[in-house]
């Protein structure tokens, strides 16, 4: 019953509690518009241009509406004028907050580990409605001009890699990208399962040979204590460095997307203002024609 309203009130009152306030710095806002400093020169803060952005008197960059949907979720939604959708996303999210406090709650008290995968779920969910929230604020944000934004691929990435790789049309390099993933995140994996294995060896053969246990390791006195501790601290540094090499493919699903954004922007068309291209030189002189052969070399024309 607790989780229940507690869900109903994330569901009724974080939203109200956000849009009212909102809806109350929009009022003080449009009382201190015409605020004038000692120089006569109108005052202007960055709240009111977010709340402006809400009225549609005033335009924002993708960037701030995105920023500001990272602390409001829904502020993208009712600045794109989709006001339908910001019930939907507290809603459901309410409803999986719910869920996973619930289920956690009879994980507590049955101890039956279906519950705690059930919380997982429920709250991984959550997530997904949050992240499902800002792409979707970002994809339905309008710009007035034709052609791919290097902003927009920027943040599809950011929240979704590969999603910025399918906005600039470069499909092929999905599966490259997840394969990148695939492979490091298999890598850490087993890295963790060895270090955890050799640490809890250590642990026991350090506590039998010194007699605080009875109890040796799974290798029995096989490896020295030493040799477990190196072996420890040889999976652990493998294991961060495999995290390591899963953030720089992130970095570079980003980096790969902003880039060839911006580069599809660029004239690659025959009709260029500088043209480098082989061809084959011959003397214009015609006795120096008598006596040489034509050469290869390189032809550069520049248009003005």
């Amino acid at each position: 019953m607790r989780e229940a309203v507690v869900a109903i009130l994330l569901c009724i009152l974080i939203p109200v509690t956000s849009y009212t306030q909102i809806l109350t710095q929009m009022t003080e806002a449009v009382q201190s518009e015409n605020t004038e400093d000692p120089e006569g020169l109108k005052v202007k803060e960055p709240r009111k241009s977010y709340l402006k952005g809400l009225r549609g008197i005033d335009s924002l960059s993708i960037g701030k509406v995105t920023v500001a949907s990272m602390f409001v979720p829904g502020y993208a939604q009712a600045y794109n004028r989709q006001y339908w959708k910001i019930p939907v996303i507290y809603g459901t999210g309410a409803a999986m907050i719910y869920g996973g406090m619930h289920s956690k709650s009879l994980y507590r008290k049955t101890g039956d580990p279906k519950y705690k995968t059930q919380r997982n779920f429920y709250y991984a969910g959550a997530g997904l409605i949050y992240l499902g929230s800002l792409i979707d604020g970002v994809a339905s944000y309008k710009v007035y001009r034709t052609g791919i934004i290097p902003t927009k691929a920027t943040f599809f990435s950011t929240f979704l890699p590969g999603l910025g790789q399918a906005y600039n049309g470069d499909y092929w390099k999905i599966p490259v990208l997840y394969g990148g993933f695939a492979f490091t995140g298999y890598w850490l994996h087993l890295n963790s399962i060895q270090y955890n294995r050799y640490r809890n060896a250590y642990n026991l053969e350090y506590a039998y040979a010194n007699g605080q246990s009875d109890t040796p390791s799974e290798f029995n006195g096989r490896f020295s204590v030493q040799s477990l501790k190196n072996y420890k601290d040889n999976f652990r540094r493998q294991r961060d460095y495999a995290v390591l090499w899963i953030a720089l493919v992130y970095a570079v699903n980003i980096i790969d997307a902003t880039v060839f954004a911006q580069l599809s922007s660029f004239d690659v068309s025959e009709d260029l203002a500088f043209n480098l291209s082989p061809a084959i030189i011959a003397p214009s002189n015609f006795y120096a024609q008598r006596n040489s052969v034509p050469a290869l070399g390189v032809n550069l024309k520049i248009s003005f």
